[in-house]
């Protein structure tokens, strides 16, 4: 049984930096270094990987907390690199130089086979080129993330339907934004349609995909000035018994940190 599924860890989360590693017996994978290359060896060092034993780094989009490490680990460990048409474009001059043969274009909405695994990409509401973000499938178990999103459409509810877990954006307490020392204007784009999932918001998108398969939920992209890990788990935990799921044995919620990788869970 031990060769059937894959093992996931979310390294680091949060609007400091993003960095999620996932593993099959037969494909080693990043999505997003949004650290330094520095702290993201460290990062797998956690959980006893190393960088050197990659086969690839996915990205979801060109902000800075998710590509910072992109460039460095790709020179230093000859890794290759996937991302979309407009999010390479984003990206080019920000990671330096990557070699024409490490460098993928994975467009929106294809699924793309790597080794055991069928990487489900889809696009989301965020003010990127184009961001996209992803549903890792094999042997009948999958695996979503979904962070940096003002909404999630319809569309997306369907993509994401009855994953065995996810990650999902709890980015920020509403109350702590609008009182928080933010301007106006970047208030705004947070709260806007191409900015973050609320506490809120997400735990109301957990509800609408969970399915008989789900086991866990992680929170994901926690704002270091906007949020309390306590609350949006909190938050999660409350708006799901409120929907008759049952947080303790139908449904694990677990916390993330932007400084230590959650311990490697198997699907």
């Amino acid at each position: 049984m031990e060769n059937q599924g894959f093992k996931v860890s979310i390294l680091a989360s949060g609007s400091t930096g993003n960095s999620l590693y996932i593993e099959s017996p037969q494909k080693r994978i990043l999505v997003d270094a949004g650290l330094s290359g520095k702290k993201i060896t460290q990062l797998m060092s956690e959980i006893d990987r190393s960088p050197q034993d990659l086969d690839a780094i996915l990205v979801t989009h060109e902000h800075r907390d998710h590509i910072h490490g992109v460039g460095v680990l790709a020179r230093k460990y000859h890794l290759d690199v996937y991302a979309n048409e407009k999010t390479w474009q984003a990206m080019d001059t920000m990671i330096g130089t990557v070699k024409t043969e490490q460098k993928f274009v994975f467009g929106m909405g294809q699924t793309l086979t790597l080794g055991d695994l069928d990487i489900e990409s889809f696009g989301v509401s965020h003010d990127a080129a184009d961001p996209q973000f992803y549903r890792f499938h094999k042997d009948g178990r999958s695996f979503v993330m979904l962070t940096d999103t003002g909404y999630c459409s319809d569309r997306i509810r369907g993509i994401i339907q009855n994953a065995d877990a996810y990650l999902l954006e709890s980015n920020h307490d509403l109350n702590m934004l609008r009182m928080g020392a933010y301007p106006w204007s970047l208030k705004q784009r947070i709260l806007g349609d191409r900015g973050h999932l609320s506490n809120e918001d997400g735990a109301l998108v957990a509800t609408d995909v969970i399915g008989s398969r789900t086991k866990a939920i992680y929170l994901g992209h926690l704002s270091k000035e906007n949020n309390l890990i306590e609350l949006a788990h909190m938050t999660m935990v409350s708006t799901l018994k409120e929907h008759d799921i049952d947080p303790e044995r139908q449904v694990q919620v677990h916390d993330t940190s932007p400084e230590s990788a959650t311990p490697l869970f198997s699907l």
